[in-house]
């Protein structure tokens, strides 16, 4: 059964799945759904959905946990698939596997993205926000409340293998920097406080939970 966030502009749900036990979300305005880093297990995550209809398949970055079912997902449901131009040539299987990463099914990449660039699913407009630190094309997609229907709520930032509730993602893989993530970090922290924060691993959190921790740490 999917897990649910409160306070959103719009509908989180999340699995946890797989050995790293990552957070698949399914984000929905009422209309329109998308998935957010499928881990593995297609035919659960579509359990979940519950018959929903499947707009967006998005990945934040092209590890092996966070791709894993993602062509199984899009042969099962023909949504778009979407990640940043960076990184989608690896998961599309364009470019070799670095070494140091886990083999998975390549997928196709339907969409790229660059940093500024707006994903549109149903009524919800993402900004993406380009991360890089964990691997060279991680990105964050955020959601201004303003850009939907319930201008009261809170944003929302799906912030992938960049910041976690109390840590960030590992730089020490192959393309990954300190100093990028860093980079990346400031630019998260210009968000409000209320931000929701929907990482890859763990529990989820807000910027201003991560201020006094994550950003003053890694100032």
């Amino acid at each position: 059964m999917a897990n649910q966030a409160k306070g959103t502009c719009v509908s989180v749900e999340y699995l946890v799945l797989g050995m790293l036990e990552n957070n698949v979300y399914l984000i929905s305005d009422g209309e329109s759904t998308m998935v957010v880093d499928p881990s593995c297990k297609a035919d659960a995550i579509l359990e979940a959905l519950g018959g929903r209809k499947v707009d967006a398949i998005v990945l934040t970055h092209r590890h092996f946990d966070h791709v894993g079912a993602a062509r199984a997902l899009r042969e099962k449901t023909g949504a778009l698939v979407i990640a940043s131009a960076i990184d989608a040539p690896v998961i599309s299987g364009d470019e070799e596997l670095p070494r140091d990463d886990r083999p998975f099914e390549t997928c196709p990449v339907d969409r790229t993205v660059k940093d500024g660039d707006k994903v549109q699913v149903g009524g919800m407009t993402w900004k993406v926000i380009a991360t890089p630190g964990h691997t060279k094309g991680g990105i964050c997609l955020y959601l201004d409340p303003e850009r939907t229907a319930n201008p009261a709520a809170a944003p929302v930032l799906v912030s992938g293998d960049t910041l976690f509730c109390g840590t960030v993602g590992r730089t020490d893989f192959i393309g990954g920097s300190m100093d990028d993530m860093r980079r990346s970090l400031k630019r998260l922290a210009q968000l409000p406080d209320d931000t929701v924060v929907l990482p890859g691993h763990n529990a989820l959190t807000t910027i201003g939970a991560e201020r006094n921790r994550v950003f003053k740490l890694y100032a």
